[in-house]
């Protein structure tokens, strides 16, 4: 998680889904903006490969994370829930690189009307989520989760699963809902989309800072709609915390630093005091 002068920032973005001719240019531009350290979440088995080769071609800056996302492409125009059977296709690949990985995730709920006609697809998304937390704690890793228009039953199945190492990604939520996660020790990673949106804003004055981590869920979530996002604009993130809770940005990149230290032990092999 990042910002302008800080050398002791990383970031949560999901698969960094730039062309290969321009994956150089990203990390760069990440680098010069003080990022330390990046996590690239999966969503689905057929990414897991390339993630572990960004993690290997830029060792000690990216961080892998593997995880079944709980909506599923079938096409470009067509999504659905995710299904036990996309988590057997992704385990074996879990299981190949499980030394390497920071996190489990991207894992969640997204209840989404589009995504989910029936209590039989919810059912499903939440035997996908419950396994994945169960590799988490045997793995002993934490949890990258996506919540969409499920914040409440997230957090819900979250506590009754005991998972106590969580980050709730862009979380939709209302605040009121996002503080039952705060008493659990759960974290919330901030986009720069905060800056065109109203509930984030409201999300981020209620959270503890001690709660809080940045993100740019690159290539979504930007400070624009529709226009592609980077690691570099985690400073856009930092800066509007920094308005809305009226600390100092250097406060802000210090606390949520250490956040994502106490989140994802493993990334202090590139973050040094």
């Amino acid at each position: 998680r990042r910002a302008t002068e800080s050398r002791h920032n990383s970031e949560i973005c999901p698969a960094l889904n730039s062309p290969s001719q321009d994956i150089e240019e990203v990390i760069e531009n990440s680098k010069k903006a003080g990022l330390s350290a990046l996590l690239a979440v999966a969503e689905h088995a057929g990414e897991f490969d390339k993630i572990i080769s960004l993690s290997q071609r830029f060792p000690g800056f990216i961080f892998p994370c593997l995880g079944v996302h709980p909506v599923q492409s079938v096409s470009p125009e067509q999504q659905r829930g995710a299904s036990l059977q996309d988590l057997d296709a992704a385990l074996p690949i879990i299981e190949k690189y499980k030394d390497h990985l920071v996190a489990i995730g991207e894992v969640g709920l997204d209840f989404t009307p589009r995504f989910v006609s029936n209590d039989t697809d919810k059912e499903s998304q939440r035997q996908v989520l419950i396994r994945q937390a169960q590799i988490a704690k045997e793995l002993d890793l934490p949890l990258n989760v996506h919540s969409r228009s499920a914040g409440r039953p997230t957090i819900h199945l979250l506590k009754e699963q005991g998972v106590e190492r969580a980050l709730l990604h862009a979380f939709d939520g209302k605040p009121s809902v996002a503080m039952e996660g705060v008493k659990a020790g759960y974290f919330f990673s901030i986009p720069p989309s905060i800056i065109r949106s109203e509930q984030k804003q409201k999300l981020v004055k209620q959270l503890p800072l001690e709660n809080i981590c940045l993100e740019t869920d690159s290539p979504a979530l930007g400070p624009e709609k529709q226009v592609r996002n980077e690691p570099k604009n985690i400073s856009i993130s930092a800066e509007y915390i920094s308005k809305i809770k009226g600390v100092s940005l250097e406060e802000v990149m210090e606390v949520t630093t250490q956040n994502a230290l106490r989140l994802f032990p493993k990334l202090k092999l590139a973050i040094r005091p």
